[in-house]
């Protein structure tokens, strides 16, 4: 396992504290350019562009955020910026109207141009968020994770005569109850490359939700007389759980797994899809949806956070566990790790797609510290995953060998090679 020692990175100031799923990357204002999203717990969305320091859009919501993404929750061929709290309220925002010239981004957009255009009050104690096609029907869904072990799946719906988007609601599909907490939610393609809705499960477990949508799990509107237990209970057989072999140390142990890793191309990644799994006492595997485990690794840090990211440029995506001491581990399909030591510890975590510098995306590690900081390391590409040598590189190059053949060399390093 080899070192690495990233460099270049830039600081944002970041005042207020989070919870570990209210930060992400995405293209907030549809400019096909990724945006950094956080949310803190005074109920403030800070949007950060490029390398500026400072948030280039705050946004105000109710109550204390836990969560926050990006997607077209609305299924309206853009993206918007979801928020939701602690008490159950949900925040949608559309940027696409945002200037990305304002200079001064809290005084130049009225006050009501700051509040959501869009809030709606569901279950309260959310978890965790996922925007996704779950079902296979080329539309998104909200799906929530609760404190509870609940997680239910929403949808947008308007009415047929809708003239605008703030004249919908989300609306209840199916509701699961779980064995154990939920720490993640993801979809991966499953053996026949329908998508699969995943949740982890306490014991480096996860469980496949089905998503029957029977005529009993109709859609409803989400009013405040399904919010209070009036639903029914969900059908067993709708969960099945998956407990994954190997050697764990305790059955509770915190879960997090990230799906649809892609293998490379569209085809490969979209029959039997990769998916990663993580405990918070040093598990890391690689498996695909028909349950072959491909690798295991075992290290010595509390990795709560997993997340996945092209390093290598040649289109799989390699898996990335951080660890609460700042401890990177980014391993490729071969099992090849390398590791980065981030020099604080870790308030939360997230990789992806960030536009930085250059003016495109590029793959970023983001680091929220504990002193008021979020570090944004941008240029973490690597030639390759596995270790090697110079004279192995150079060989791969031919007009290494021609001057070796011009210096009469060639032949004499070649039995050496041997």
């Amino acid at each position: 396992m080899r070192s690495l020692n990233y460099v270049q990175r830039v600081s944002l100031d970041f005042s207020g504290t989070l919870f570990p799923h209210a930060i992400c990357l995405g293209d907030a204002d549809n400019d096909t350019l990724n945006e950094l999203v956080v949310g803190d717990t005074s109920g403030k969305v800070h949007v950060y562009k490029n390398d500026d320091s400072k948030a280039w859009i705050t946004r105000t919501c109710a109550g204390m955020l836990t969560c926050v993404a990006v997607g077209d929750v609305c299924n309206k061929g853009k993206n918007f910026v979801v928020a939701v709290g602690a008490e159950g309220w949900f925040h949608l925002f559309d940027l696409s109207a945002a200037k990305a010239d304002s200079t001064s981004q809290h005084e130049s957009f009225a006050v009501d141009e700051q509040k959501p255009f869009f809030t709606q009050h569901i279950p309260a104690n959310t978890r965790v968020i996922l925007i996704s096609d779950i079902d296979g029907d080329g539309r998104s869904e909200l799906v929530v994770g609760y404190t509870d072990r609940v997680v239910r799946a929403f949808r947008w719906e308007e009415p047929s005569d809708a003239s605008d988007s703030g004249s919908g609601q989300l609306v209840l599909l199916k509701k699961w109850l779980l064995d154990g907490q939920v720490d993640s939610l993801s979809v991966n393609p499953g053996p026949e490359g329908l998508p699969e809705l995943m949740v982890s499960q306490p014991g480096c477990g996860y469980a496949i939700l089905l998503c029957s949508w029977t005529q009993q799990d109709s859609p409803a509107a989400c009013d405040d007389h399904h919010h209070h237990g009036d639903e029914d209970a969900p059908a067993p057989s709708d969960v099945i759980l998956h407990l994954t072999t190997g050697r764990i140390h305790n059955k509770n142990v915190s879960t997090h797994l990230i799906g649809s890793i892609s293998k490379g191309s569209k085809e490969e990644s979209s029959k039997c899809g990769l998916f990663a799994l993580c405990t918070l006492d040093g598990t890391l595997k690689l498996m695909d949806s028909s349950e072959q485990l491909l690798w295991s690794v075992q290290v010595d840090h509390q990795l709560f956070a997993l997340q996945k990211l092209d390093v290598t440029r040649d289109g799989r995506e390699e898996v990335v566990a951080c660890a609460w001491d700042g401890q990177t581990y980014i391993i490729d399909h071969n099992r090849a790790v390398v590791r980065f030591q981030f020099d604080e510890n870790v308030n939360a975590f997230c990789a992806g797609q960030y536009t930085c510098k250059e003016g495109k995306n590029s793959p970023c590690l983001v680091y929220v510290s504990f002193n008021h900081k979020i570090y944004v390391y941008w240029k973490v590409q690597l030639e390759r995953m596995e270790s090697t040598n110079l004279m192995r590189v150079l060989e791969q190059r031919p007009e290494f060998r021609h001057q070796l053949a011009a210096l009469g060399v060639g032949e004499y390093m070649a039995k050496i090679n041997k």
